[in-house]
């Protein structure tokens, strides 16, 4: 789950207190191996388990609020999609040395891709519109509202201020003009299930194939759109144009999807710009992705996609 604002944060975290909590939990499992996994997420801590289990503990108040969401909703979603989800084997409470509920959950193979680095980004963009499809999909009834379940238009004042507090980082007038565009496109006809944040960290691939689909705290009711920001989270030029035919994106979804990545890359890159170097790598990158298809949209691409200060 990615982070747009700041949240009250998880006391010290170290080996020897998830070991405790686990013993104190789950005492079959007190004499597995215990070692923390190596993670691109800034939501969550990930110990792996014995070989074929991970304990999954939230850092934020607001991760430790979807705990419940995660174990209620992968159960159910989890047969129906075409790749492999986090499958929840336990979950802990809250004791004196921990404030909040943590999970755990079957170890997953795969690694997070690299943007720029893909082995087979074609076969990528299908996978990733295949599972977008998947999601979608699914009977909307009785289903939570999605992490980013509010309608675009109501980040409009919150995209642009942090747009103007970038300028020097990025083209504000062009980035303004992206936004403008998605917000003028016509909305979705109605909510349809997302996982709210396809991101490099919340995906696996093997052999560049999408493999699983990981941190689904977001997931929920919302505009099919959002789903649409790992175009240019995951993608190359080449491969977003294959993932948007395959997931059929008409020219206002599209738009809508460019608003979304824009809003959250922005809100990242000011959030993250100080705090984690690789996130607030990961939203430039998106952001200037978005600017190289506003220009090479309207004027062929002869725009710089930096304001330089002015």
């Amino acid at each position: 789950m990615s982070t747009e604002t700041s949240q009250a944060v998880a006391p010290a975290l170290d080996t020897s207190l998830v070991r405790r909590l686990i013993a104190g939990r789950f005492p079959q499992w007190a004499d597995l191996s215990l070692a923390p996994v190596a993670s691109a997420g800034t939501a969550n801590a990930m110990y792996r388990l014995g070989e074929d289990m991970v304990v999954r503990l939230p850092l934020t108040a607001g991760s430790a609020r979807d705990v419940a969401k995660e174990h209620t909703w992968l159960p159910r979603l989890a047969p129906r999609l075409p790749v492999a989800v986090p499958a929840p084997l336990g979950q802990g409470e809250p004791t004196g040395d921990w404030p909040w509920p943590w999970s755990v959950y079957r170890w997953l193979d795969g690694h997070n891709p690299v943007p720029g680095r893909l082995e087979a980004p074609d076969r990528l963009a299908g996978d990733l519109a295949g599972f977008v499809a998947a999601l979608r999909g699914l009977d909307p009834a009785d289903g939570p509202a999605a992490y980013r379940g509010e309608p675009l238009a109501e980040r409009d004042a919150v995209t642009r201020e942090a747009v103007a507090e970038l300028r020097g980082t990025v083209d504000g007038p062009a980035a303004t003009a992206v936004w403008e565009e998605a917000l003028g496109a016509p909305g979705p006809a109605g909510p349809v299930w997302i996982h709210s944040d396809l991101q490099p960290g919340n995906v696996l691939v093997t052999r560049g194939r999408l493999s699983a689909v990981i941190d689904f705290q977001c997931v929920g009711l919302g505009d099919g759109a959002v789903d649409l920001i790992a175009a240019w989270y995951l993608l190359p030029a080449g491969a977003r144009e294959v993932f948007r035919a395959a997931v059929g994106a008409d020219d206002a979804a599209w738009a809508r999807g460019r608003g979304w990545a824009l809003s959250i890359a922005v809100l990242e890159l000011r959030y993250y710009r100080g705090r984690d170097a690789r996130m607030a790598a990961i939203a430039e990158h998106v952001v200037q992705e978005l600017l190289r298809d506003h220009r090479a949209r309207h004027d062929g691409g002869t725009t710089p996609l930096r304001d330089g200060g002015r």
